[in-house]
Parts: C-alpha cells; sequence; structure tokens
C-alpha cells in the first residue's frame, strides 16, 4: 500500500503544480479559485457520497460504518487533548489558528481521492463517517477555537452543509434500500470522477496565494505541520490497535487523520477576523508536506495495524 500511496500522492502532486503554474501566470483568479472550490463543496462532492452509499445492502457494512463514527470520535477526542497540551497559548496569539490546523485534516479534498484510489468506494463508504465527525467537531471546538465562545447558529450553519445533508440523504436511502434510477447514478458518477482533479487545482491554487519564501523561513509552521502530519497519526495508531477494528476502517481513520490541515482553516480564520494569511501559510506547508509524510505514516500503520 506504501507504493500504491505515494504514485497516487506524486499524481495529485502533478494536478496540483499544474493549478500553482496557472494561478500564478494569472490563467485562474481568485473568484475562479473561489468558484471551483463551491462547486466542489456544493455539487460534486455531495454527489460522489450519495453515489458511494448506492452499493447492495450488507449488514457487514453497517456494522463497519457504525465503528467507524465511533472510531472518528475516539480520534478527535484524543486529538483535542493533544494539540491543547501540546499547543499552549504562551505560543504565541495565534495558537488558536495553530491547534485548529495541528487537528482538523482535509479528509474532503485530499482524503475522498486518496482513499477511493487506494481502498475504493469501501474505503470512502467509510470515509463519510469520519466526514461526519469532522463537521460536528469543526463546528463546535472549532468555533470555539476561533471565536471563544460557541452558538446554537453556528451549530446549525455547520450541520446544514451540502455535505452534511447528502451524508444524511445517501445513508437514509442506502437503509432504505432506494435504488437512484441508472441514467441519473451514471450522470452522478461522472460528476463524481470531477472531485480528484479538481480538489487537487483548489489545493494547488491555495498553495499559488501564499509566500513560499516567507512560509520556508517559518520554523513555526514546520513545528505545527509535524503535530499534524507525524505526531498525531503516529498516537492515533496505539488507539487503532487496541480497537482491533477491520484493517479497512483502521486504514481510512488513519489516512484521514494523516491528511494535511483543513481547508476550512483559512474560511474560518476570515470568518472569525483571525489571522487569515497564517492559516493559509499553515495549510500550504502542511499540503506539500503530506506528500512525504502520507506515505511513511500509511506504512506505520501496515506494519503494526
Amino acid at each position: 500500500m506504501f507504493i500504491l500511496i505515494f504514485e497516487q500522492l506524486v499524481k495529485m502532486f502533478f494536478i496540483m503544480l499544474l493549478a500553482f503554474i496557472c494561478y500564478r501566470i494569472g490563467l485562474v483568479s481568485q473568484e475562479g479559485n473561489k468558484s471551483i472550490s463551491n462547486l466542489l463543496l456544493m455539487v460534486i462532492n455531495p454527489c460522489l457520497i450519495i453515489t458511494v452509499y448506492q452499493t447492495e445492502y450488507d449488514p457487514e457494512l453497517v456494522r463497519g460504518l457504525l465503528y467507524s463514527f465511533i472510531t472518528a470520535a475516539v480520534v478527535h477526542i484524543i486529538g483535542i487533548l493533544i494539540t491543547t497540551l501540546l499547543i499552549r497559548p504562551g505560543s504565541g496569539p495565534d495558537y488558536c489558528i495553530e491547534r485548529y490546523h495541528a487537528l482538523y485534516s482535509n479528509c474532503g479534498f485530499i482524503g475522498i481521492p486518496l482513499i477511493g484510489s487506494v481502498l475504493g468506494d469501501t474505503g470512502v463508504f467509510y470515509l463519510t463517517a469520519y466526514m461526519v465527525m469532522f463537521n460536528l467537531f469543526t463546528w463546535t471546538h472549532g468555533v470555539i477555537l476561533m471565536e471563544k465562545k460557541c452558538s446554537l447558529k453556528n451549530m446549525k450553519e455547520g450541520l446544514s452543509s451540502p455535505m452534511f445533508i447528502a451524508t444524511i440523504v445517501a445513508v437514509a436511502l442506502f437503509f432504505l434500500r432506494f435504488e437512484i434510477p441508472p441514467v441519473l447514478l451514471d450522470s452522478m458518477n461522472y460528476i463524481s470522477d470531477m472531485n480528484t482533479p479538481l480538489a487537487m487545482m483548489v489545493a494547488g491554487f491555495s498553495v499559488a496565494q501564499a509566500d513560499l519564501r516567507k512560509i520556508c523561513r517559518n520554523i513555526r509552521l514546520y513545528i505545527v505541520s509535524a503535530v499534524k502530519l507525524f505526531l498525531l497519526p503516529l498516537c492515533i495508531i496505539p488507539i487503532l490497535m487496541i480497537m482491533h477494528l477491520p484493517q479497512i476502517i483502521s486504514t481510512t481513520t488513519l489516512i484521514a487523520a494523516a491528511c494535511p490541515a483543513a481547508t476550512t482553516g483559512t474560511m474560518m480564520a476570515i470568518r472569525y477576523r483571525q489571522n487569515y494569511t497564517y492559516a493559509s501559510e499553515l495549510f500550504a506547508m502542511s499540503t506539500v508536506l503530506s506528500i512525504i509524510s502520507l506515505p511513511f505514516i500509511v506504512l506505520a500503520g501496515e506494519m503494526l495495524l
């Protein structure tokens, strides 16, 4: 699996590099980046989630999904404890942004294409549980980090996101054993196939907006990225070993947790008037370094799980 992960990351890197060049030469603007991001969030990812759940009902899949929800909740709680202990308020005024980026991963844009290529639709099926927990925690604990308080309004906004609604619809159709007509399902599959290239192009556009020279000189970015990409996933492996889960669930959870920092970090920083420039730098640094870190984390998981 190490080789498969590495090969897939290299392919994704070249797409990201192309997007980087397109943005730097002015072929794509910030407005274009925003439009593509919205297309992914509002249309393509929801279509992908619904099509993944259009599979034959199997009690084994149901048990696996339940295990995935429990595991994702445990991983996020452990992550909150670790980031709270390691990233203290005394580390600087932007400690809340550092905690957010060290904990929450890009399990949608990066996780879906990566897990889909390595573990197939079953892996993406289990990944949806991690994504649901991601939404729940980011719109509760994540908002508390950014705004120092939590409101029902913010929770409602998170629970009404297209990805969350699509997951609920997809799960309902799965349990009701409702099959989408083949013509419509084929159309949705065509749309879903756009996820990987467009997701990596959005990552490339975001990296292109950062000052790479400034990023490379900031030691703090390396420290936070190391917590996100290495320390946190390595701490999760013993938890997964103790839980004795099926390997596909353990691997899916590990890859999701080991993905680079979430794209929502910059959006949250802008929304709650935090240092969004620093947030985008953390995203860019962790995204680039994940090309090196992810294969080794997966290799460690293969050896120990």
